[in-house]
């Protein structure tokens, strides 16, 4: 298991680390998260939800995602509740105040459903099981669902990450391992500084004082890594600052509150030719080659954001004159003309029916069963070319009939062409950039109108990227870390 001192220590990442070269060892490794918080969700193969960042751990085990790998996933709604998630399927929504004691005996139930599911599948398969947060926060360790309580049923060995980046590496350890109970002490076996800077052996003092003063081995020393990989947040956002000189194309992302599925940017930050500029409300849009409404967890909570903060109107100004639009899930819904929630599940203020932006002509109502499949299409524009991606939404979108669709299959989304000549896109197809063949050519006609030349479009799917991260990430992983305590 992999614990962390503190949340965004890089668990994540380490647990995908250590599949991959497990998986090289000849092993079958099992990537575990009992409970997950985010609105990063992935769609598996049996259209079940689960985390983005175990899906990740997934393909660095060779294996095709599960929500039995994440079988309680958590979706903030921004109003101190979550949509919980229990085996894939919503169950239900959670007040902060009242989830332990409404939904613990639940999730500990989901969780004992999902590690079954997993060692049925694969009984010679080795756990690789993820923590949450900080396995000591003192008023939460008796209703702890996902940390030392996983821990201590599967006797599983530890390996305690701590984020040196962040400053006070030795308290947070220390720290750490002093608000143990003494029955949870012995499965620590080892200590993992993270995000080091500098020569390792700068540390080597820091490294000895840590072995005796907790008595736990530091199994070693990562080194900051300059690859962007998939953050399991919205907050990592802003430390995915890539160095990057002299670019192409600009391309704004809108921040609203409720941002969801991030990861469907990952295959833009890998484009050298362009820089994603993040905007947030109240913050000014600019000039760019294009702007790209992301998915939301709570469509007209957003909707309400992008309203009052005055970004709507400069939408709306930059389409006017020419401005090149990509919308994603809810952003596509947050751009149609009528939004409906008769069932109150988007975060709306009032009653409704609520107006939209109005750059594209569609209507929305909220409300049935999630909307939850992979999907195998073939767009139409702006090339035609295969598309595998998934959908994930509440309610359904109706188009007026002159509006042309973006995929040969009706429903997934529309495109028009502005009156000032921009292109306006809207889809329900997340991961749509993933492919790079569709991707390209969407770079491409934003080049075309600044007198570029075009790029390749002979690209591979973002996947054979990602793994080849996770491989560099891997050899990072076996150069600086001794596994043999943890795999004894």
């Amino acid at each position: 298991m992999v614990l962390g001192t503190s949340s965004g220590a890089g668990k994540s990442l380490m647990t995908a680390a250590l599949c991959r070269v497990l998986k090289r060892r000849g092993e079958q490794p099992l990537p575990f998260k009992g409970q997950n918080m985010s609105n990063n969700a992935w769609v598996d193969t049996d259209g079940l939800e689960m985390a983005y960042s175990q899906a990740m751990q997934a393909w660095a085990a060779g294996l095709e995602p599960s929500c039995a790998m994440n079988p309680v996933l958590l979706k903030p709604r921004g109003d101190s509740s979550s949509e919980v998630i229990h085996n894939g399927r919503s169950v239900g929504t959670a007040q902060a105040e009242h989830y332990y004691r409404d939904w613990f005996k639940p999730g500990w139930q989901a969780i004992r459903g999902g590690l079954d599911a997993l060692q049925q599948h694969w009984p010679q398969g080795r756990l690789v099981l993820e923590g949450a947060g900080s396995p000591v926060e003192v008023n939460l360790q008796h209703r702890d669902l996902t940390n030392l309580r996983l821990a201590l049923f599967l006797k599983a060995n530890c390996l305690l990450v701590a984020d040196i980046e962040r400053g006070g590496v030795f308290a947070q350890i220390v720290g750490t391992m002093n608000l143990l109970r003494p029955v949870e002490r012995p499965l620590i076996k080892g200590i993992l500084i993270n995000r080091f800077r500098g020569r390792r052996e700068l540390f080597d003092e820091g490294r000895t004082w840590l072995e005796d003063n907790t008595g736990v081995p530091v199994l070693g020393v990562m080194p900051w890594l300059n690859e962007l990989f998939p953050p399991e947040d919205s907050l990592d956002l802003l430390e995915r600052k890539p160095s990057r000189g002299a670019v192409d194309l600009e391309i704004a992302v809108l921040r609203l509150p409720s941002l969801s599925n991030f990861s469907d940017l990952d295959p833009l930050e890998a484009e050298t030719s362009l820089r994603l500029r993040w905007v947030e409300p109240g913050e000014d849009l600019g000039q760019p080659d294009a702007v790209i409404l992301p998915g939301s967890k709570q469509t007209l909570r957003d909707l309400h954001a992008l309203r009052t903060s005055g970004l709507e109107q400069q939408l709306r100004s930059y389409a006017d004159h020419g401005g090149n639009v990509l919308a994603i899930c809810g952003g596509m819904q947050m751009l149609g003309e009528l939004l409906e929630d008769p069932d109150d599940l988007e975060g709306g203020e009032g009653t409704g029916p609520w107006q939209g932006v109005g750059l594209l002509p569609i209507n929305t109502r909220f409300g049935g069963s999630k909307t939850l499949q992979q999907r195998i299409v073939q767009a139409r524009w702006p090339e035609d070319t295969a598309l595998k991606g998934f959908e994930l939404h509440h309610g359904q979108t109706w188009a007026d009939p002159s509006l042309q669709e973006l995929c040969a299959e009706s429903g997934l989304g529309w495109w028009t062409t502005s009156a000032a000549g921009g292109d306006i896109v809207g889809t329900y197809l997340h991961g749509l950039l993933d492919n790079g063949p569709w991707r390209r050519h969407w770079l491409n006609s934003l080049r075309q109108r600044k007198g570029l030349s075009p790029l390749s479009t002979e690209r591979q799917h973002h996947a054979d990227h990602r793994n080849q991260l996770l491989e560099r990430l891997a050899n990072a992983f076996e150069e600086h870390v001794n596994l043999e305590p943890l795999l004894s």
